[in-house]
């Protein structure tokens, strides 16, 4: 019988406080696979700035955010030991996504994705964060649940 993994993501953007029109924007909240599938994750930014610092990480129920990789439009960004074997991503600059990919599922991937994107001017910056949702997902016996509230 086949495993299903549900990943729901959203994103949460560093903006600075002088410029606001720097964004994140996603496809979709919500995404199911079968176990061993590959997925990618979507998501667009816009930023006035020639370098943007994005970063993405998984969230496990009742636990903290994890890093997971980060890139940079100028330079090379990081990856955690823990995800390099499954998990890749590529900033494109022209389109400005940094799609995460996800290779060979497991259930142990049902989590809540966040994409986060940091600005960078002169060493200097004044940061916000803005979380609009929290996401939780609960996993029983043969099912998942997800529910989404807003904060």
């Amino acid at each position: 019988m086949a495993k299903w993994v549900i990943i729901t993501f959203f994103f949460t953007a560093h903006e600075f406080v002088c410029w606001g029109q720097d964004k994140v924007e996603q496809a979709s909240r919500q995404m199911t696979a079968n176990e061993a599938a590959q997925v990618t994750l979507l998501c667009n930014y816009s930023t006035s700035f020639s370098n943007a610092y994005l970063f993405w990480y998984k969230q496990l129920p009742n636990r903290s955010p994890t890093f997971i990789l980060s890139e940079f439009t100028i330079g090379k960004g990081t990856i955690e030991n823990a995800f390099k074997e499954r998990f890749s991503a590529t900033l494109d600059s022209t389109s400005r996504t940094v799609p995460l990919m996800i290779k060979n599922l497991h259930v142990s991937d049902s989590a809540v994705y966040y994409y986060n994107k940091r600005n960078k001017s002169s060493g200097r910056h004044i940061t916000e964060d803005k979380i609009t949702k929290h996401t939780s997902v609960h996993r029983s016996a043969q099912s998942f649940r997800v529910s989404t509230e807003l904060e």
